[in-house]
């Protein structure tokens, strides 16, 4: 059932999601990355919390999937949050005890809700608006 979501999610929500991902006042960002492989740039929609010196972005379909093993293979992404642009690095898979920690309560409750195991920290900077 979740590899259905996913690739529903993957050809039918995410480029509708884009139209509005990394805008100011909408909840989700827009995270450009390199394809490990291909060489490609692509766009993925994820929810990024904002945390102290970068960002949290929750991982509901795993670790497996390619926008994720493209960011950790460059060891850098652009982030759109905010309608902020924001290059982010130093990607590491955390746990979900360590994401709550990190993240405001309101994240940590939804996240834990959906019973998610494994998040993406990144590192960035101030960033710059668009």
């Amino acid at each position: 059932m979740k590899d259905r979501v996913r690739l529903f999610n993957k050809h039918v929500l995410n480029p509708a999601m884009l139209l509005l991902a990394g805008r100011k006042h909408w909840y989700a960002s827009a995270l450009e990355h390199v394809g490990r492989k291909s060489g490609r740039t692509y766009t993925t929609p994820v929810v990024a919390g904002r945390v102290p010196g970068g960002f949290v972005v929750p991982l509901p379909y795993g670790t497996e999937v390619d926008w994720l093993r493209n960011v950790l293979a460059a060891g850098t992404a652009t982030l759109r949050s905010g309608g902020v642009t924001y290059v982010v690095t130093e990607p590491r898979i955390i746990d979900a005890a360590e994401a709550f920690t990190q993240v405001s309560p309101a994240y940590a409750q939804a996240w834990c809700r959906f019973g998610i195991a494994r998040y993406l920290r990144v590192t960035a900077g101030d960033g710059r608006g668009e």
